[in-house]
């Protein structure tokens, strides 16, 4: 049975991204451990084009369906009125804010030398200003009740870089940077920030063209590490049962994570979807639940 301070009951949670894949999963976690969730989606392609409300207002309502609280907001994080909004419906609907997960993301690959202005201004925008704009906002309110816990998501194409993703991968490390900064910054608040490297089988990692086949399972195997294999992950460090876990980054397979700040070190989980459990063999500020 999960321990009480590995749930979230009680806390308000905006999800960014919240529309499809990891963002998704995470939400209706949230949503089922007793948080109320601001789902958050532009509802966007891929590539960061078009806008459709229809994906964040679909979570929403299974949320509410299956008995939880949760309300949809359209608006775009590369925009700082966007992004305030997000926080602003958080305190409209639910009196208050205690977690920020800062997932939104979209991709437009190009080799370094075909890579346009456009191609890297948009990448940024979204992944790392808006990161900065979502965080910004709830700042103030983390900071005035003593308490708050952000979740950002980096990659291990900023960590170590990958082919064509000189956008996505400098904007990847922005956002680890970024994290560590507010983590020292706020940790006088009682206010905490970590990051997630993950990977998952997502609408996003499906636009990736393959550069060389060497295993013609390779593909499949992929597409088992499905998206809810992530969310129980970023469900612990909203928690409570995490409020000694600050500025470190978490990554990795289903069955294993590493963390890092200025060192790194590996750990084998004991089974997957319960990241709490390896986190507190490698990680002794986890409060194991």
């Amino acid at each position: 049975m999960m321990n009480d301070s590995a749930r979230l009951d009680g806390k308000v949670v905006a999800v960014t991204g919240a529309g499809r894949g990891i963002g998704r999963d995470v939400a209706l976690l949230c949503a089922r451990q007793g948080a109320s969730v601001v789902v958050n989606d532009l509802g966007t392609s891929a590539h960061g084009e078009g806008a459709d409300t229809g994906p964040a207002a679909a979570v929403a309502a299974m949320i509410r369906d299956q008995g939880g609280k949760a309300v949809a907001n359209g608006a775009s994080v590369a925009e700082p009125a966007g992004a305030a909004s997000i926080i602003a419906d958080a305190i409209a609907h639910f009196g208050r804010i205690d977690g920020v997960v800062n997932n939104a993301g979209i991709l437009r690959d190009r080799i370094f030398h075909k890579m346009s202005i456009v191609d890297w201004q948009r990448v940024m925008d979204v992944h790392l200003n808006g990161a900065f704009y979502v965080a910004k906002a709830a700042a103030p309110h983390f900071k005035d009740q003593g308490s708050g816990s952000y979740v950002h998501f980096t990659s291990t194409s900023g960590l170590v870089g990958n082919v064509g993703q000189a956008n996505y991968a400098a904007a990847k490390m922005g956002i680890f940077a970024l994290s560590n900064a507010i983590a020292l910054d706020m940790r006088r608040f009682g206010v905490r920030s970590n990051c997630i490297a993950p990977f998952a089988w997502s609408r996003l990692v499906a636009t990736i063209p393959a550069i060389e086949v060497d295993d013609e399972g390779a593909t499949a195997r992929m597409q088992t590490m499905t998206t809810d294999k992530i969310a129980p992950m970023v469900a612990a460090l909203l928690s409570d049962g995490a409020r000694d876990v600050n500025g470190q980054t978490f990554g990795g397979t289903r069955f294993s994570c590493s963390t890092s700040r200025a060192r790194s070190e590996r750990c084998s989980g004991r089974r997957a979807g319960q990241p709490a459990a390896s986190c507190a063999t490698c990680c002794p500020r986890w409060r194991a639940t």
